[in-house]
């Protein structure tokens, strides 16, 4: 996964440390090149001095290719901007931004850009957000610990319960869209292939989640 990391404090050193860990490709932009200091010697991803939200640093950063973007930097203005510039001009499939304010943070959720706050989430949560590789992220609710996500019927899973994508207090199917018709489902529905399902789980469960889908 390609990934571009706007702002090199503490959680964006961090995450970039960790990403790279798991063999992922990183890219980290930060106004200050002194900031880069957090990431320690021998840091094989790639550096780069500049604005955020300027466009020609995030071109240089090759922002058309990457799999996600994650915007950290100290301005809650400067993340929202980044953010909605990267899902609505770059298409970029994930995107997560820093902001502190709750009001801002639900309105920039419901156009699909999630969010965290450092003040309670860190490196963890930002790294469970990035865990649906294969799954769409339709909604975040309340704090960004509840998501509901979309998922097509995995072969293991046809001709199966819905029950058996039950885990109670942690994932739940809330709908099933089949042959363009939504309905809501009980335990006992049989998931058909080509059903596309939503499916409400807590972002602790994630890893759960796509090893019940055959993901892992």
């Amino acid at each position: 996964m390609k990934v571009i990391i706007v702002g090199c404090g503490k959680l964006g050193s961090g995450l970039a440390k960790a990403l790279l860990r798991k063999g992922n490709q990183v890219t980290i932009i930060d106004r200050d090149a002194d900031a880069f200091e957090l990431l320690g010697e021998g840091f094989q991803g790639e550096k780069i001095v500049g604005i955020g939200y300027d466009r020609d640093i995030l071109e240089q950063a090759n922002i058309s290719r990457a799999d996600a973007v994650i915007s950290c930097s100290k301005s809650d203005e400067a993340n929202a901007l980044i953010g909605k510039l990267a899902r609505d001009i770059y298409r970029v499939p994930r995107v997560i931004a820093r902001l502190y304010d709750p009001r801002r943070a639900e309105i920039y959720r419901s156009l699909g850009i999630q969010t965290l706050s450092t003040t309670t989430w860190g490196v963890q949560r930002a790294m469970e957000m990035l865990s649906y590789d294969k799954l769409d992220s339709v909604l975040t609710i309340g704090d960004s610990q509840v998501e509901i996500v979309r998922a097509e019927t995995p072969a293991l899973l046809v001709g199966r319960s819905v029950s058996e994508l039950t885990v109670y207090g942690e994932i739940r199917v809330v709908a099933i869209s089949r042959n363009n018709k939504a309905f809501l489902p009980s335990q006992g529905t049989v998931l058909n292939q080509d059903d596309v399902i939503y499916i409400a789980v807590l972002a602790s469960s994630a890893n759960r989640l796509k090893t019940l889908l055959g993901l892992n």
